[in-house]
C-alpha cells in the first residue's frame, strides 16, 4: 500500500487508530476561533482528491459548525404568535454550510470542495479547499484556471456536496 492509502485507513476510525491524539485536538480545536486558515491539510489523502495542490494559490480553511437542527434564522419583526413558528429545517448538509461560511470569510477565493475533519457532542469540523481566483500561478495553470471567472461555486450551489444535498425536482 501506499502512504495515502495508509493514511485513508487511519482515517476511517479516527478515535481508536489516533487516540489521544484525537481528543486533544477535538479539546483545542473547540476553544479556537469558527474559522480558521491552517497551514496544511489535516487529512492530506481526502483533500488530495478532492483538487488541493501543495502550491502557492491554494488555501485549506478550517470551519467549526455547530450540530444541532439547521432551522431558518429567527423572524426579525414582530409575528403573531401563531405564525412566529420556525418549523422549516433548511435542506442544507453541514459540509454546504462549512463552504458557504469560508466563501463569506475569504471573500477572494472560491470553494473548489469541502471534507469532514472532526466532530465532538457539540461541533463539527470540515476543511474547504479554496482557491485563490488571483493569484498568478493559478491563473497560469491550465488545470485550475477555470475558476477565476467563478464567483461563489459555494453560494450558488455549485460545490459537489451542495449538490449532493440539493432536493431533486422532478417536472
Amino acid at each position: 500500500m501506499g502512504m495515502y492509502q495508509y493514511v485513508r485507513e487511519a482515517w476511517k476510525n479516527p478515535r481508536e487508530s489516533l487516540g489521544q491524539v484525537w481528543k486533544d485536538r477535538m479539546a483545542a480545536w473547540a476553544e479556537g476561533p469558527s474559522i480558521i486558515r491552517v497551514e496544511k491539510p489535516t487529512r492530506i489523502d481526502r483533500a488530495r482528491s478532492l483538487g488541493y495542490k501543495a502550491k502557492q494559490g491554494y488555501v485549506v480553511v478550517r470551519v467549526k459548525l455547530l450540530r444541532q437542527g439547521r432551522m431558518r434564522p429567527k423572524f426579525a419583526g414582530g409575528r403573531k404568535p401563531k405564525t412566529m413558528r420556525r418549523k422549516k429545517v433548511l435542506g442544507m448538509s453541514f459540509p454546504w454550510i462549512a463552504e458557504q461560511r469560508a466563501e463569506k470569510a475569504f471573500v477572494n477565493c472560491t470553494a473548489l470542495n469541502s471534507y469532514y475533519v472532526g466532530e465532538t457532542g457539540q461541533y463539527m469540523w470540515y476543511e474547504v479547499v479554496m482557491v485563490d481566483r488571483d493569484h498568478p500561478s493559478i491563473r497560469a495553470d491550465p488545470n485550475i484556471n477555470w475558476i477565476c471567472s467563478v464567483h461563489g461555486r459555494a453560494l450558488r450551489g455549485l460545490t459537489s456536496s451542495a449538490r449532493k444535498s440539493q432536493v431533486k425536482k422532478f417536472h
